[in-house]
Formats: structure tokens, C-alpha cells, sequence
């Protein structure tokens, strides 16, 4: 088996290796009978390459990252910044104290907080509630005011200070000064941030992406095969909802009895559902499609309606909640103040996907039954079982999507993914899978998904009616396959 060094090269070493001539015939100087014809003069028998940008942009992952990062430059040059407020709220019943340089207090666990003036930070007066808030400032000389600026109506709409002027529709306001701090005015307004490019927008981008990412990880499989699945989303649907009536009724029984569900056992029940209910899903799917003979969009579409309408029983159209608390909190758990747990599992499972599609027999099954199954039959490959067993994989990760899902936002119902068909067939389409069947990507999917929610962003971000969206999302897969036939023609390598 080949080694991981050598599997990078094979993928991008062409990248890097300079050109060089033939070895067809012997060699430069004459070495054997050949030699004269060939490499005579050092130049005849060389081989013409691809220039390097040529040969990146055949690379599909390389490409994704340039959209990737052209779309997020083009979505922060498009976008406004906005106000971010920034605050620490003071305990009620405890009261801040101005010093020289900063402001102080003890918070609800009894420890003592010191915010510094120089980081921007003032002390606000809300009602009965006092709050600590993070500012822009800029100081008004002392015995000095700013000079109000009005418009032709007499309305107030900025401030000049040291000749410069500051509008109120960019959030400057006066302020006071605390006698602590020399007293006096001074011109203030909340962080200011990029309304795209800020952590938080960033990593709802991720999130969001995840769900659809660790589905279309599934979805390239069975594209690769030649297949299609329009379940993936009634399938999540259904996991989801399967997750949460059992985990809703552990919880409702641990409450009677006055204890709380263990973390660990909400965390292995919870997610084991899901992913039983959807390995459950896609081994119907594949058993169907292989046993029966037809095609699997055909036998996916009539699964979409059974999965969604089984949703719908089971929760009569209802939201299904109140789940152990530790089980949110696991997904939702945030270091840096970042949820790192959707996002971490989408890069497990691309990496986990990638090894499998590019270093194992099952792997190489799927790719020699999507480039020709008559080939891969009579080369001996197993080719219904392998179909069913990518469908159950498929199923699985849409049953670990919904349970990811679930912890996130707290509650399932039978509406929970509906849609998400085409924008996980998108990212698969995008991410490098042609739906002609034996090419695909693991990663190329996850960044597809990115690339599907940066769309979806951006309308948001831009303010544009999102009702829109379905259209560039169908755009975008028409303009991948035509990418696809474009590299084809040029020819491009197969991904694994």
C-alpha cells in the first residue's frame, strides 16, 4: 500500500515537478540506439506540460478554496459594518465602582472584575441595573464640546471634534465622563464590525455548513456510484424526531423521580438513535434499489414522502423538546466563545470520508462500480452489497447530521429539513461529484457545503430577498456540471 506521501504527490505532486524531457529511447547523450532521435539536441523528445495554473485549477479542492476565498473577500468588500455591542452586566443588587483606570465589581460567582478604562470600557446606568459596556471613543478636549452638525431640517446628524466629523448614523453619541476620570463629555459609540466578516457571522457560516457538509459526504458516495438519494432530508427529519421523543422521555422520567439525565448516557442514547434510525433509512433505500431493480431516484422519492410522513406521525405535527440539559450543552459547548463541535465533526468526517474514498478496497469498489458497474461485475466486485452498504453509510450520516442538530437548537419536528435535498445534492455537485457517477470528493463536498452557505450568507448579509436563493443554489449545480465537462474535456484527473 502506498505510503501518505506518496498519495499527496500522486494528487498534487504535479504541481510541483518541473518539466522535463522523455526517457523514451535511451537518454540526452546518445546512450543507445535511440538516443540520437530522441535526445539529440535536449529539446525534441521533451514533454510538453500544462502550465502550473492549468494544472492547480484541475485540482478540485485547490479551486473550491480560490471561490471560497474570492466569496468571502467579495462578501466583506460588499458589506457594511455594524454595530456590535459589548458588555459585562453587574449583578443586581451589587454596585460598580469607578477608580482612576477602570471599573470594578464582583460578580455572580463572588469574584472580583476590574475592566480598564484604557480598553474602552465605561460604566452605563440601565434603569435600576448597572452594566459595563466596551466603547469607541474619542475624547473631547477638556473645557472644549463638539460641535453639533444639523441638517437642512434642523436634525441633528453628527459631531466635529479636532475637525474631523462623526455622524450619528455611525452610531456616535455623547457621552459623560465620570469625575473619576476628570469629568467632562466625550464622543462614544459601540465596537464597530464588518457585518460579514466577524467571528460570530463566520461561525454560523460553519455550523450551518456542517449539517449539510456531513450529509454530503454521504450523497457523493452514492453519486459516485451513478446513484442519487432525495431522502437525505426526510431522513434527517426523522432521526432527529426518533432522537428526541427518547431522549424527551428519559427526561420526563428522570424528572418524576426528581434526578437529571447523566450527560454520557443522553450523549450515546441520543446520537445512537439517530444514527440507528438513519442506517435504518438508507439500508431500506439501498435493499429496495438493489433487490428491486430500479433506480434509486425513483426508490428515493417515494422514501422521501414515507420518511417525512412517519415524521409527521410520530410527532402529529408537533415540536418534540425538553431534552436533558447536558446533551445541548455537550454540542453547544463553546471554547473561546466558539462552538467548536459541529464544525470539529464536519472535519472528521471529510477526513474520514477522504481516507476511505482514496486508501481502502471498499473505496476503490465504489469509484470501479461508478466508472463502469458491467466492468466492476466482471472484475468480481460485490456491486449490490457495496451499493447497499454506501446507501446505510449515507443513511448514518444523515442520522449524525439530525443528532448533531438536535443539540444545537434543543427540539425536532417533522418539518426539520425540508429542502435540504438540493442543498446537499449542491455541495456534493459543487464540492466535484459528477452525477455521470465515478468521481467525487470527500473534502471537495465539505467545501461545497461552505461554499452553499456562504451563498446563503450573503443574502442575508447583503440584505437581498432570500427568496432568491433556490434559484442560485440551482444555478450554482447547473454551473458545476458544466465546470465538470469543461475540466473533462480538458483532462482533468479523477478525484478520489
Amino acid at each position: 500500500m502506498a505510503t501518505l506521501g506518496e498519495d499527496f504527490r500522486s494528487r498534487f505532486g504535479l504541481l510541483f515537478t518541473p518539466d522535463a524531457p522523455a526517457a523514451a529511447g535511451g537518454g540526452g547523450g546518445g546512450g543507445s540506439s535511440g538516443g540520437g532521435s530522441v535526445g539529440g539536441d535536449g529539446h525534441r523528445g521533451a514533454v510538453k506540460r500544462k502550465p502550473w495554473w492549468l494544472r492547480a485549477i484541475m485540482i478540485q479542492e485547490v479551486g473550491l478554496i480560490v471561490v471560497i476565498a474570492l466569496m468571502v473577500l467579495g462578501l466583506t468588500l460588499a458589506t457594511d459594518n455594524i454595530s456590535r455591542p459589548e458588555f459585562q452586566q453587574v449583578p443586581r443588587g451589587q454596585t460598580a465602582t469607578v477608580t482612576a483606570d477602570a471599573v470594578t465589581y464582583t460578580n455572580a460567582a463572588g469574584e472580583a472584575v476590574r475592566l480598564t478604562r484604557a480598553d474602552g470600557w465605561v460604566l452605563v446606568q440601565r434603569g435600576v441595573m448597572q452594566r459595563v459596556e466596551r466603547k469607541e471613543i474619542v475624547p473631547i478636549p477638556a473645557g472644549g464640546s463638539a460641535e453639533t452638525v444639523t441638517d437642512a431640517q434642523g436634525t441633528p446628524t453628527g459631531f466635529v471634534v479636532g475637525g474631523k466629523t462623526y455622524l450619528t448614523a455611525n452610531g456616535w453619541s455623547i457621552g459623560q465622563v465620570p469625575e473619576a476620570w476628570g469629568g467632562g463629555t466625550q464622543l462614544q459609540r459601540d465596537p464597530q464590525v464588518n457585518k460579514f466578516l466577524n467571528r460570530d457571522n463566520l461561525m454560523i457560516v460553519l455550523t450551518s455548513a456542517s449539517f449539510y457538509a456531513i450529509m454530503a459526504v454521504g450523497l457523493t458516495a452514492i453519486i459516485v456510484l451513478g446513484g442519487i438519494d432525495l431522502s437525505v432530508g426526510a431522513i434527517y427529519a426523522l432521526a432527529a424526531v426518533c432522537g428526541a421523543y427518547v431522549l424527551s422521555s428519559m427526561q420526563a422520567g428522570a424528572a418524576a423521580a426528581g434526578q437529571e439525565v447523566g450527560t454520557g448516557l443522553a450523549l450515546v442514547i441520543g446520537i445512537g438513535v439517530c444514527c440507528l434510525v438513519g442506517l435504518a433509512c438508507g439500508l431500506l433505500n439501498g435493499a429496495a434499489s438493489v433487490g428491486l431493480g430500479v433506480h434509486p431516484f425513483i426508490i428515493t422519492l417515494g422514501g422521501m414522502g414515507v420518511y417525512r410522513g412517519l415524521a409527521f406521525v410520530t410527532t402529529g405535527g408537533l415540536s418534540i423538546g425538553d431534552l436533558p440539559k447536558g446533551y445541548g450543552e455537550t454540542v453547544r459547548h463553546r471554547i473561546g466563545g466558539i462552538e467548536w463541535v459541529p464544525a470539529s465533526v464536519m472535519v472528521v468526517i471529510g477526513l474520514l470520508g477522504a481516507l476511505v474514498f482514496s486508501r481502502t478496497v471498499f473505496g476503490r469498489r465504489v469509484f470501479a462500480i461508478g466508472g463502469n458497474e458491467t466492468a466492476a461485475k466482471y472484475a468480481g466486485v460485490p456491486v449490490g452489497r457495496t451499493k447497499i452498504v454506501v446507501f446505510m453509510l449515507a443513511g448514518l450520516l444523515a442520522g449524525l447530521a439530525a443528532a448533531i442538530a438536535l443539540g444545537k437548537y434543543g427540539s425536532a419536528s417533522s418539518a426539520d429539513g425540508r429542502g435540504y435535498e438540493l442543498e446537499v445534492i449542491a455541495a456534493a455537485v459543487v464540492g466535484g461529484a459528477s452525477l455521470a457517477g465515478g468521481r467525487g470528493s470527500a473534502m471537495g463536498a465539505i467545501l461545497g457545503a461552505i461554499i452553499i452557505q456562504l451563498i446563503n450568507n450573503g443574502f442575508e448579509s447583503l440584505g437581498i430577498d432570500s427568496n432568491y436563493k433556490q434559484i442560485v443554489i440551482g444555478l450554482s449545480i447547473v454551473l458545476a456540471v458544466l465546470v465538470d465537462q469543461t475540466k473533462n474535456r480538458l483532462g482533468g484527473p479523477r478525484k478520489h
